[in-house]
């Protein structure tokens, strides 16, 4: 993943892919078990490099809050299942293809919904927004 001196990206190469999902109307996210199993099949989907996993589910039908450390980066996941939702994260360089975990994440969690984003992360428009939130800030 490093690339210490291959010097700056250029304006039009991303360091890799940033997926942010909403599952909405989701079921099976106060099931740590089931929640790390998707988190294994949406790596392997995406043709990644699975480092380490770790689930904690907080109650018995309380949310679950897990990622994947992957050598392209990670998958998150933080659950409400007291409102049939979940947040995930999905951010992967390299070859890995994080697009192709949507679908798993469709079939292990049933959602009515999902919503998506997806960033192209340093690339020069998307730094120019985070710049021009900051500066509001302040």
């Amino acid at each position: 993943m490093s690339h210490a001196s291959a010097g700056p990206l250029s304006s039009d190469e991303a360091a890799g892919i940033h997926i942010l999902a909403d599952l909405i109307g989701a079921s099976r996210l106060d099931d740590p078990e089931h929640v790390e199993k998707v988190l294994r099949e949406c790596v392997t989907a995406a043709g990644a490099s699975l480092l380490y996993v770790y689930v904690h589910h907080f109650d018995r039908g309380e949310g679950v809050s897990g990622v994947a450390v992957l050598a392209e980066s990670h998958i998150s996941i933080h659950s409400w299942p007291e409102h049939r939702f979940a947040a995930i994260d999905i951010f992967m360089c390299g070859s890995a293809q994080p697009d192709k975990a949507l679908p798993v994440l469709d079939a292990g969690f049933r959602p009515t919904e999902m919503v998506t984003r997806r960033f192209e992360r340093g690339k020069g428009g998307l730094q120019g927004e985070i710049f021009e939130s900051l500066d509001l800030l302040k």
